[in-house]
């Protein structure tokens, strides 16, 4: 040891830490395995969240490796330990406002003009499977927003036959629509 207290190159460091990792692995060997299957049991059958908490847990119990062998069997240490660290977990998250993201919520209007955007592309495509004649009085009247009179005048055909191909245009639309999947 230097004069300012600092280690230099102690042999005891290296024994210390070899005894360590054997201390680690041994503590991981024995009890990982019935420990996993505890906590999982009481994180509701997340993988994730139960090795993080044997991970913690066994982390403890090599920190304080000295007193484990005062404390009696070491397996209700774990237990305890592990049990301990997920009531924490869940009064942490309990107790914090929960976080949310804006982002998703700026988000719903785009998803609304996705829908509209893709019933748009249904009755294009459903369009293409109806007469031209009804395809015409479907786009002059619906699409174009013009009256039965003004669609006859553009169209140059009687307002009666108009109403008529209107009527025998949605029927079919309909059926070409119900046919690519698309109802209501």
């Amino acid at each position: 040891m230097r004069q300012d207290g600092l280690v230099t190159d102690d042999p005891r460091r290296h024994a210390d830490a070899g005894r360590d990792e054997e201390l680690i692995r041994a503590l991981y060997r024995e009890h990982a395995g019935p420990l996993f299957g505890f906590v999982l049991h009481l994180v509701g059958g997340d993988r994730q969240r139960a090795e993080d908490v044997v991970q913690e847990t066994l982390v403890r119990a090599w920190r304080h490796a000295d007193q484990l062998d005062a404390a009696g069997p070491l397996r209700p240490w774990l237990v305890t330990v592990a049990r301990r660290i997920v009531i924490d977990d869940h009064r942490r998250a309990a107790a914090r406002p929960p976080e949310t993201d804006p982002a998703p919520l700026e988000l719903l209007p785009a998803a609304d003009e996705l829908d509209r955007a893709l019933r748009m592309m249904a009755i294009t495509d459903a369009l293409g499977a109806v007469t031209e004649a009804h395809r015409e009085v479907i786009v002059e009247t619906y699409l174009k927003g013009r009256t039965v009179a003004e669609a006859a005048a553009v169209l140059g055909i009687p307002e009666g036959t108009v109403k008529s191909r209107v009527f025998y245009a949605l029927r079919s639309l309909k059926i070409a629509l119900e046919e690519r999947g698309v109802t209501s």
